[in-house]
């Protein structure tokens, strides 16, 4: 692994999901909390509107904006547009140096308690990762592949990754949920200086992984209108096994309905709540136990 020479951590790309937003705060006004001697660590709102107003966008989700075709275009017809591309001129300024990890900070309703989402397989954070997991078991991993300029912020480098933190309300702080994520990042920026001086060692060879295999929809009618609910023996049951035959959704009138694939998953993101629009009632993954060379 080459030099880590700038990271940047970014809270409240959501306007709602507090807990970023609160951390950069922070960090922004205690820098020497996450300075280091080898590198530069850069604390970034994402957007500001957003978290002015209290909501998780202003008119498109700026998560999903970080595209080729956004930054390629002449004209941004949308705030978040603009603000992706403010973004990317920040954190990959024109003939100066881009930033090597990207720290995309969120909350989510669901049950996922702490952690790290993944959009590449890249040994490095496949290492970051089994030692994190390794230090502090409460810490999955879950993998969503997807290419770069898919989007998502964490697909500006290579090494960009997400930590997803809940369950928790939108638009509310969790002080021990807030906790732990400021002590995962502090793990993980030590872990980068201990890189850098080359004093790493892996602590545990063995990851425990999440892959995800898509997303399901809630039922619904011929107008688009959900006709079900997640079934109450599935709520707040993130990476436990879904077996073939298993409840997975209630409909209103209090009959369920089963999950029909053909074998073993493990739900997790189940009924987050910003997801509604977005037509995902959860993600599904394989869990998969993969050694680390």
């Amino acid at each position: 692994m080459n030099q880590i020479n700038r990271v940047a951590i970014v809270g409240g790309s959501h306007g709602n999901e507090l807990t970023g937003v609160y951390l950069v705060k922070k960090f922004q006004k205690y820098p020497n909390l996450i300075n280091k001697h080898s590198f530069e660590t850069l604390a970034l709102l994402g957007n500001p509107q957003a978290i002015a107003a209290r909501r998780r966008y202003i008119d498109k989700d700026l998560n999903r904006c970080f595209t080729i075709d956004n930054f390629q275009a002449p004209t941004s017809f949308t705030y978040e547009e603009l603000r992706a591309k403010e973004i990317q001129q920040i954190l990959q300024p024109q003939n100066q140096e881009p930033v090597d990890v990207i720290i995309d900070l969120h909350t989510t309703t669901a049950n996922m308690g702490l952690c790290i989402i993944l959009g590449n397989m890249h040994p490095f954070l496949l290492q970051l990762a089994a030692n994190l997991s390794s230090i502090n078991p409460l810490v999955k991993v879950y993998s969503h592949q997807q290419p770069r300029g898919n989007g998502f912020l964490r697909s500006l480098c290579q090494l960009g990754f997400a930590i997803e933190v809940g369950a928790v309300a939108q638009g509310i702080l969790d002080a021990e949920l807030f906790q732990q994520t400021e002590q995962l990042i502090y793990t993980i920026l030590q872990y980068f200086e201990e890189c850098n001086q080359g004093q790493t060692h892996l602590n545990h060879n063995k990851l425990t992984l999440y892959k995800s295999l898509g997303s399901v929809d809630y039922p619904r009618n011929e107008n688009g209108e959900i006709v079900a609910m997640i079934h109450p023996k599935l709520q707040f049951q993130d990476y436990e096994p879904l077996h073939p035959g298993d409840p997975i959704f209630l409909t209103f009138t209090g009959k369920d309905i089963c999950y029909e694939g053909e074998s073993t998953v493990y739900p997790v993101f189940v009924n987050e709540a910003a997801y509604y629009e977005k037509g995902i009632a959860m993600h599904l993954s394989k869990k998969e136990s993969i050694h680390i060379p």
